[in-house]
């Protein structure tokens, strides 16, 4: 659906978020005197009236009786797909689509290489921007990776690099290639189920020309095995790493210690970026020195600096247990104490619990909605880690500073949402970064969003 498509009807914006903002003025822009209603949280809808005084403003969720009287809800992208009052609208005759769908349906002929997997996505997606950019590709960097595709609806790019959520692989197409960095379980309040989630985030399959996959992830090449142009990366034949280098098949192409983004999951993350340049028939062997000149995302292993004696490092984008283990892998034999927990969305942590049996230099804080149930899954299986519980998340710092040995790390890397006390991961690093000493401003916003 086109925007050009809603004049004429009954159009409400749901979600007054940054994707929200964005639609609201995409509509405008492209169509003025259309009537459009806006639901949002009640804390917000002075500001949404001060933003466009024309909007017809609710301050609380829509039901399926409200829903229902509209020809086309744009939705923002955390509003799950199946909320019961959506399921009823669609039912009804509603329509909705979002800020994703109508970007896409606005430029059907873009060249897009969109990226998603539960892990690793924002990185490989700056990434492939970067290198693309090395070699003078005329590149965009937007979507779930902090700027919404609307905002850049009148920008042209030779190449769009362009990150999708689990909530918007289904609203993207067409695609010259997909990226699928990795899958584990996530999500499971939006999706409802594993299966459904994993069904959703496979979606970008459907629309991509050629998709490249995780070759180290078995579940994932089953997944992905009928789709007709599938390549992977992590493989020896391919992209992969080896003997601490990147490696085009036998030639070492990059020092690991050279690359900015500390860890393998790391590592792997610019071995998809280099595969998907050459998927593109661009030169990546190239643009591989350019990784030196990286900068690491925000709250992704984010190297704080040194304050009493202490390493900070601020992993606050870490939602789920795996990508915790993976912080911890990434910090070697370091003695580390690990600030775990957040929102519940009923995630099995027997893995970290496994995990960290073996770990003799490790300390965990358990903090949060979650908090005690993952303390107590240590405690159960007798993971013999030294453990503390904090109240909230202040507590929680404050603990890890004072058990932590000189010299020694304080990772936030929480495996879980930030819903219960803040709101997003990127609120929740920057209170770790003033709680640390270091002040918010020290998790920066990222670096080359849009296009350049």
């Amino acid at each position: 659906m086109r925007i050009a498509e809603l004049a004429g009807r009954r159009v409400a914006v749901w979600g007054f978020g940054r994707e929200g903002r964005a639609a609201i003025r995409a509509l405008r822009a492209r169509l003025p005197a259309l009537p459009l209603a806006l639901y949002c949280r009640e804390d917000e809808a002075a500001d949404a009236r001060a933003f466009d005084p024309a909007l017809t403003v609710y301050g609380h969720e829509p039901e399926a009786v409200a829903l229902s009287a509209y020809d086309v809800v744009v939705k923002s992208p955390g509003i799950s797909a199946y909320r019961p009052a959506v399921v009823t609208a669609q039912a009804q005759g509603t329509r909705f689509t979002s800020g994703t769908a109508l970007w896409f349906a606005e430029n059907p002929d873009a060249r897009v290489a969109a990226v998603t997997g539960t892990k690793g996505k924002s990185t490989t997606t700056a990434l492939l921007a970067h290198l693309a950019r090395h070699l003078g590709v005329r590149t965009a960097l937007a979507g779930n990776i902090g700027l919404p595709l609307l905002e850049l609806l009148d920008e042209r790019a030779e190449l769009w690099a362009v990150e999708l959520s689990s909530f918007q692989t289904g609203e993207a197409g067409p695609l010259e290639l997909g990226v699928v960095t990795s899958l584990y379980e996530e999500h499971l309040d939006w999706h409802g189920s594993r299966e459904r989630y994993v069904a959703d985030k496979l979606k970008l399959a459907d629309a991509a020309r050629t998709l490249l996959v995780n070759g180290t992830q078995p579940n994932l090449l089953e997944r992905t095995a009928a789709h007709p142009h599938r390549l992977p990366f992590g493989t020896a034949a391919g992209w992969h790493v080896a003997d601490g280098t990147i490696r085009r098949g036998d030639a070492a192409v990059f020092e690991l210690a050279a690359l900015p983004a500390p860890g393998l999951h790391n590592a792997l993350n610019a071995c998809a970026a280099l595969a998907a340049l050459e998927a593109l028939g661009l030169d990546a062997a190239a643009a591989a020195p350019a990784l030196a000149s990286f900068r690491p995302l925000p709250h992704r292993l984010q190297p704080l600096g040194e304050r009493d004696g202490l390493d900070w490092i601020n992993d606050s984008i870490s939602t789920t247990p795996q990508a915790t283990l993976a912080a911890l892998d990434s910090l070697g034999g370091r003695e580390v104490t690990v600030i775990v927990g957040g929102h519940d969305r009923g995630l099995d942590w027997s893995d970290f619990v496994a995990a960290a049996k073996d770990r003799a230099r490790l300390r965990i804080v358990a903090q949060g909605a979650n908090g005690p149930r993952i303390a107590q899954a240590l405690r159960r299986a007798k993971a013999g880690v030294p453990l503390g519980e904090a109240e909230d998340f202040a507590d929680a710092v404050a603990m890890a500073r004072t058990v932590t040995p000189a010299g020694g790390v304080v990772l936030l890397s929480p495996g879980a949402p930030s819903f219960d006390q803040f709101k997003d991961y990127a609120e929740r690093g920057r209170r770790f970064a003033e709680l640390a000493g270091f002040g918010a401003q020290a998790a920066t916003a990222i670096a080359g969003l849009g296009v350049a």
